[in-house]
């Protein structure tokens, strides 16, 4: 049964929107802010290089790790007062960060940093549905938010490097301090605190199993896309996958279950959720290319590759008030698997990047892919956050964000083992016999860079020449792969969700889930609203290739 309504938003509720994208923007940052800083924290702190690695990666881990844990929290004792705690834990612990005196205190305040952020973003999305009763109103809301999540990714490493041309490593850290204490003083005077309507024991057993599950599978993806094949990697994989096995036949058994299975399965809570992890899959391990063609091959900077790479949001800018006009006509499932085929337009597009291909061409190939992308993400968030009961929006927030990760995860791993096997071959082929080096040259560009620094000029003009062909070429075969996802991102789309969400009406849709009824509602849609890349261009989590 449907209902009418719901009563619109005002000047009130907005503010407290721009409140919780704060937290948001910083917490996404923190993802990418330390790329710059890494040679300095090495310079300072000695770490070693297994150090070094968990530095990186330790925050990445730990807030994919207990995203969907926050999430039943937070429906359990008050998205409002989670976000509070979030906001303290990580102003805290970056401050502390900003202060170590060793790579152990640093790793330690990097994982606090992430229980921070994992309690800060599923929450953030979730009080929207507190904020916006109406279902217009609330699209706009999830649009602002999930362009807020992408452009802190984005921006990350251009803050980063604007403040160490000024201040020490600490200062990417401290950056975060005035926003949470904003956070702490404006957010119990502008968001209401959810009532706590998800009853029974707090199930530590099931956030143990989801925790390893999480970590194990994520961790056993990036040491393979790190490495390629071996037996641990996979091992981590096989018992992440066991762990995760046990944690759903649990959740079946529990009354209070902390997912509920059931709206998984729905199609316009489950088909959002797969579309945004194959999304991810494409946009992340493209992402790894991208980073290194501007910088290793086109022989741009690390901070003016940064800059360029925020180029593509221009066709954010086009794509997005495009998709709403467009779900104002016609079905949203159609909308959806046009901007993911527009995707792959963008990615065929870089099939056609060569070593001396101008800035441009690379750039407009990011500005179509990111566009299509951004359009029908937008679309998918709100639906899968519209899908679930107000009481679960935690916890299903939390699930659309843990399927992400995951395809990010996946994506440096598939599409970067492909384009190391054809750059590995290619440099087989074109390496003269008795080339200094010849295995560390043919595993990855940059370590061709490092290798042709030690030889004479004509041997590294021709070493350096093989291996930016040969990355090249790499990339280009990535992004075939890339597209072919966006394909099947399309089909899944157009599969799943065609009639779910209906012809977009602005003011009549009403605010309903799906809960206790089988009638799909009518949701609203994205909106004029600028939102960053899906993924950035140039902030690749590690070198594959």
């Amino acid at each position: 049964m449907e209902n009418s309504p719901g009563p619109r938003a005002g000047r009130k509720e907005w503010t407290a929107l721009g409140v919780l994208m704060l937290p948001l923007l910083l917490v996404s940052m923190d993802v990418s802010v330390l790329y710059f800083a890494i040679p300095y924290v090495s310079q300072d702190l000695e770490p070693s290089a297994t150090q070094q690695l968990w530095i990186l990666d330790v925050y990445g881990f730990v807030l994919a790790g207990l995203l969907i844990v926050m999430g039943d929290l937070g429906d359990r004792i008050g998205r409002r007062r989670l976000v509070l705690a979030g906001a303290a834990v990580f102003g805290v612990a970056s401050v502390a960060a900003a202060y170590a005196h060793s790579a152990e205190v640093l790793i330690a305040v990097r994982a606090l940093l992430g229980i921070g952020g994992a309690a800060l973003m599923p929450s953030t999305l979730a009080l929207i549905r507190t904020l916006f009763h109406d279902a217009e109103q609330r699209a706009k809301a999830v649009t602002l938010w999930t362009g807020v999540m992408t452009a802190g990714i984005s921006l990350g490493p251009v803050v980063s490097g604007l403040l160490l041309e000024h201040f020490w490593w600490g200062s990417v850290f401290l950056v975060n301090l005035p926003a949470m204490v904003l956070l702490l003083v404006l957010v119990p005077l502008l968001v209401p605190e959810t009532a706590t309507v998800v009853h029974g024991r707090f199930d530590v057993l099931s956030a143990a199993l989801s925790l390893g599950a999480l970590l194990t599978v994520i961790h056993g993806i990036k040491e393979w896309a790190r490495h390629g094949y071996e037996l641990l990697p996979a091992l981590c994989i096989v018992v992440g996958l066991v762990l995760g096995a046990v944690f759903v036949r649990r959740q079946k058994r529990l009354t209070h279950p902390m997912i509920d299975l059931g709206l998984l399965g729905r199609r316009t809570f489950g088909g959002p959720v797969s579309a945004g992890l194959l999304a991810m899959l494409a946009t992340v391990g493209m992402a790894v290319f991208f980073t290194q063609y501007l910088q290793s091959v086109l022989g741009l900077g690390p901070l003016t590759a940064a800059l360029w790479s925020l180029v593509p949001a221009a066709g954010v800018a086009v794509m997005a008030p495009a998709g709403a006009a467009l779900a104002l006509r016609t079905d949203r499932a159609y909308v959806m698997g046009g901007g993911f085929l527009l995707a792959a337009c963008g990615f065929l597009w870089l099939t056609q990047l060569r070593t001396d291909s101008p800035l441009w061409f690379a750039l407009t190939g990011g500005a179509v892919y990111a566009g299509g992308l951004v359009a029908a993400m937008t679309l998918a968030n709100e639906l899968a956050l519209g899908a679930a009961p107000p009481e679960r929006a935690g916890s299903a927030a939390a699930v659309l964000e843990s399927g992400q990760e995951l395809g990010g995860a996946l994506g440096m791993a598939v599409l970067g083992s492909v384009g190391a096997a054809v750059y590995s071959r290619d440099m087989a082929d074109a390496l003269p016999a008795g080339t200094p080096h010849a295995d560390v040259v043919g595993e990855t560009l940059g370590g061709a860079a490092a290798v042709a620094a030690e030889l004479p000029s004509a041997t590294a003009d021709a070493v350096l020449t093989a291996a930016r062909d040969a990355f090249t070429h790499a990339l280009d075969v990535a992004a075939v792969g890339a597209a072919l996802v966006m394909v099947g991102a399309a089909a899944l789309s157009v599969g799943l969700l065609r009639g779910a969400g209906g012809v977009i009406t602005p003011s009549s849709a009403p605010d309903v889930g799906l809960s206790g009824s089988g009638t799909v509602p009518h949701r609203g849609t994205c909106t004029g609203q600028v939102a960053c890349p899906a993924a950035p261009l140039g902030t690749g989590d590690q070198e594959v290739i």
